[in-house]
């Protein structure tokens, strides 16, 4: 495991978002700046998306570890990566988001990356330098989104999308924010279970079951973070009860609710993801804003302080 220092100080982090004329459907975008570059240690938490960390920084960089496996530089997340941690010297990088349906299109192997991590290089071959060198070159972070939104935008249009049962199916269990059953989605597709089961797990690398419990907890995750109580927020989400809540955040992160409600890796979500957060844009910056993290929630006590960048 790694231990190469400690959590960023993210007063001293600038987060910067693209203008909506460098958005693309289901991929979401955030660049990060340390402006005092400085060895951290940062935990990372499952969320229902494919993670694209493109280290940018100069020097020794990021470094992942994940079961015993460790990379530097640029990396490719997948779905439920387990136990996994970055650290290093980081100074700048940029994370792209991919939605499990749009990930199977941008990313050849990204059913097959599903618990575990891969480097960039190994995933896009020789695109993968030739990506980061224009994205070093870049003179803004504007510049920067319009070339991923540019290379990701291709690589879509010249592979062939998930199918529409299987890409329902993730959108349904996204906007349902996981209180739907795996009956009901095979239903709406006219597929039997064990049909939805064997297409959905093959294209997107996790079983339906298994996307409905992730894109839960996440929900259940930020309406901690926002302040709701346990018992509140199991009945917002769908749990049977408090103890149910409490095993599925267990399971999802090592860590109980009252931690999890005071982790920092939420705290910066409504500046980097404001769609993934209850709190909104309301203090995320403007698109194509860079701007400081507001210094709210970081001085509060937290056994394991986690990064948001990927959660």
């Amino acid at each position: 495991m790694l231990s190469t220092g400690r959590p960023p100080d993210w007063e001293t982090v600038d987060i910067a978002v693209p203008r909506r004329s460098s958005r693309l459907p289901g991929i979401s975008m955030a660049g990060f700046r340390q402006r005092l570059p400085a060895p951290v240690d940062i935990a990372m938490v499952a969320h229902p998306s494919v993670t694209l960390l493109i280290d940018l920084s100069e020097g020794e960089g990021i470094v992942c570890d994940s079961r015993g496996r460790r990379e530097r530089g640029s990396v490719v997340i997948g779905l439920m990566p387990g136990d996994l941690r970055a650290g290093g010297r980081v100074g700048e990088c940029l994370q792209i988001r991919l939605e499990p349906d749009v990930a199977a299109t941008v990313l050849d192997a990204a059913p097959d990356l599903s618990g575990t991590m891969a480097p960039l290089a190994d995933v896009w071959g020789r695109d993968a330098d030739r990506i980061e060198d224009r994205l070093r070159a870049a003179a803004s972070w504007d510049e920067r989104f319009r070339i991923a939104a540019e290379v990701v935008g291709r690589r879509m249009r010249a592979r062939t999308p998930v199918e529409p049962g299987v890409a329902h199916t993730w959108r349904r269990t996204l906007t349902s924010r996981g209180r739907i059953q795996v009956d009901s989605l095979a239903g709406e597709v006219g597929w039997d279970r064990k049909r939805l089961w064997s297409r959905f797990r093959s294209q997107l690398g996790i079983s339906p079951k298994r996307a409905i419990r992730l894109v839960r907890f996440d929900h259940a995750a930020h309406l901690l973070a926002t302040g709701h109580t346990a018992a509140g927020v199991a009945a917002e989400c769908g749990y049977a009860d408090q103890s149910h809540l409490h095993r599925e955040v267990k399971a999802f992160t090592g860590l109980t609710p009252s931690v999890v409600a005071v982790a920092p890796w939420l705290a910066i979500d409504d500046v980097a993801w404001p769609a993934s957060s209850p709190v909104l844009a309301r203090t995320g910056p403007a698109p194509g804003e860079v701007r400081p993290v507001p210094p709210r929630r970081f001085d509060r006590p937290s056994a394991v302080r986690p990064w948001s960048g990927t959660r």
